[in-house]
């Protein structure tokens, strides 16, 4: 008989000063009385790297497969998770039709992989409407992106300069 897995509940939520601009994350697992708190900067990024980045930070954090209930203001990674999207784009070389690229491939596969190690079940909520926890993690998102001297995203700054250079 194999052994029932541990159920964690994790919140999200990514903050960005401008579009793009600093951005930070914050993610709270809480297991049983067990509650551990993480948060990052960036000197420049985008909103939505930061939610799916929350995101990545809290499964990475799991030492063993877990069922997973994770809450997120994001429908943006709600949807493209839930409804497909991020399987579908990689399943086309990371487009998202035939002449548009998928923004944040190297998030979204790390997200996938790391869906596919736990049972993940990835739940909305409404941002900004007294959801204690996700509030809590918006405070660590801003206050991460406050910090002095963070480091690049490097992903988004490289594909920024490609981008330029095209």
């Amino acid at each position: 008989m194999s052994e029932s897995l541990k159920e964690v509940t994790i919140y999200t939520d990514g903050a960005c000063l401008g579009n793009p601009g600093a951005g930070g994350y914050g993610v709270v697992l809480i297991y049983g009385r067990h509650r551990k708190e993480l948060s990052g900067g960036f000197r420049l990024t985008t909103n939505n790297r930061m939610e799916i980045l929350a995101a990545i930070a809290g499964l990475m954090a799991l030492k063993t497969k877990c069922t997973v209930t994770l809450y997120t203001d994001s429908q943006y990674l709600v949807n493209a998770i839930t409804k497909g999207w991020a399987r579908q784009w990689q399943k086309n070389g990371w487009k998202r039709n035939k002449k548009e690229k998928a923004k944040n491939s190297d998030l979204w596969e790390q997200l996938l992989n790391l869906c596919a190690q736990h049972e993940v079940n990835f739940i909305w909520v409404k941002g900004h409407a007294g959801n204690p926890e996700n509030e809590y993690c918006d405070r660590l998102a801003v206050s991460a992106a406050l910090q002095k001297d963070l480091p690049p995203d490097a992903a988004y700054e490289n594909c920024m300069k490609s981008e330029e250079s095209s």
